[in-house]
């Protein structure tokens, strides 16, 4: 038998290894030419591997995190004999044809085995029909199993008597009905609201909402975190948050909307890009890069901008190239384009890498204010916090006005916080005065 080896290819320019975040495939599967092997990540990249030949897949590298070396071998494959494909795990026939897999296929493909809670006979049950006047008589031997013994406890040792109303809201509430301390012959909604008041601290009874689970930090994730934590421990973060009147501009959105003929719909991001990229050419020190190991800054002439976007996997800052060049309606299109090529997976290496300033945008889920993490080797990032209707002075008179917090986070070894309040009071006129941000 001959046996192949699949090595790991040059998957990018200077990429020493890649990690393993996805197997296709497992030792003793049948592999078809140009078959997907397995998904291999370099930076924020993610390349699929393909089998050359055809064959039974004998043995692989390692296992989802790990990292693989460039030309080490990725995949063994037996070539020859081949179409002996494995023996597939026996099925035991049920009465009406299904079959039950075997221990050996439960193995392979295990699932997530959730106990069902046992039922639970409710004493107060024996007392309701009391309560909606039903036979009195086995009402009476079956409304003694509610009785309580616990005479410390302080709760009545009588029947648990209560409307369906009430019953319904303990039941959707998981409040144990015996539990409920009452004056009156029947227990009430105010003492469901006493009960939860005193005691809405204390368990349920019910049982865990969910099974324990370990889930291994790899891929995106994984680089997610390394960036982070190289981050918060490399760069003396220092923050600035200025509120901002953006009723004007959402007007002005608002018309350019209804009148956009084929242009995609506006959001607030165009705009605020626009806004940055005529403030940031005042401020070279912000649209800049620190490489702190050469110590040399780098003030760049273009304005790549990073846009962060939630995906699937996890957060993905795709970069909008000379930004400054763009219109509010090409920046839009390129909002959308590359904000669907990060959530399906479709955005380049290129797409991905080197902005030279970021900004994140939450929309209304935005809060009030936000402290964003700067991703070396830039030396700023924005956060667009949501946007709120506030009652403000105008002029002497009370008027309600929309508004919405910038927060600004520098590298303090860079940005002197002289720098960062005047580029933030820099994007005040723009912001609040379209006309000025559009001329």
């Amino acid at each position: 038998m001959a046996t192949y080896q699949f090595k790991l290819p040059d998957i990018g320019e200077g990429i020493a290894e890649a990690e393993i975040v996805a197997w296709h495939i497992k030792v003793g599967d049948r592999v078809e030419e140009d078959q997907q092997l397995a998904d291999m990540m370099t930076d924020k990249a993610t390349v699929e591997m393909e089998s050359p030949v055809a064959g039974v897949v004998k043995s692989l590298a390692g296992e989802v995190g790990d990292q693989i070396a460039i030309g080490s071998v990725l995949v063994e494959i037996e070539t020859e004999g081949a179409e002996a494909a494995p023996a597939e795990a026996e099925e035991v026939p049920l009465a009406d044809g299904a079959a039950v897999p075997t221990q050996a296929q439960e193995e392979a493909n295990p699932t997530l085995e959730v106990e069902s809670a046992p039922d639970i006979v409710r004493p107060e049950r024996s007392a309701e029909r009391a309560v909606e006047g039903r036979s009195p008589e086995p009402q009476q031997e079956r409304a003694s199993t509610s009785l309580s013994t616990n005479e410390d406890s302080g709760i009545h040792s009588r029947p648990i008597l209560t409307t369906p109303a009430v019953r319904a809201r303990a039941r959707d509430l998981g409040i144990d009905l015996a539990q409920v301390k009452h004056s009156g012959t029947h227990i009430r909604h105010a003492d469901l609201d006493a009960f939860l008041l005193y005691n809405g601290a204390a368990p349920t009874g019910r049982g865990p909402l969910r099974a324990d689970e370990q889930v291994k930090v790899v891929g995106l994730r994984r680089k997610i975190a390394e960036n982070m934590q190289a981050a918060k421990r490399r760069i003396p973060h220092f923050a600035l948050v200025e509120e901002f009147d953006v009723t004007a501009l959402e007007e002005t959105r608002a018309m350019m909307n209804r009148d956009r003929g084929q242009n995609p719909k506006l959001t607030l991001l165009p705009f605020l890009i626009t806004a940055l990229n005529k403030a940031l050419a005042d401020f070279p020190m912000i649209n800049a890069t620190y490489d702190d190991e050469a110590n040399v800054i780098t003030r760049h002439g273009s304005v790549h901008m990073g846009m962060a976007a939630q995906t699937p996997n996890g957060l993905m800052v795709p970069v909008i190239r000379n930004a400054e060049r763009l219109s509010i309606w090409q920046l839009a299109t390129e909002v959308a384009r590359l904000s669907d090529a990060a959530k399906t997976g479709k955005a380049t290496r290129e797409e991905l890498s080197n902005p030279t300033f970021t900004i994140s945008s939450l929309g209304p889920m935005g809060g009030v204010v936000s402290t964003p993490v700067i991703s070396p080797p830039q030396v700023a990032t924005i956060a667009v916090n949501k946007v709120e209707e506030k009652v403000v002075p105008v002029n002497g008179e009370l008027e309600i006005r929309k508004r919405m917090n910038l927060s600004l986070s520098c590298d303090h070894r860079v940005v002197d916080g002289w720098d960062a309040a005047s580029f933030l009071q820099a994007l005040k006129p723009l912001i609040e005065n379209p006309l000025r941000l559009l001329a």
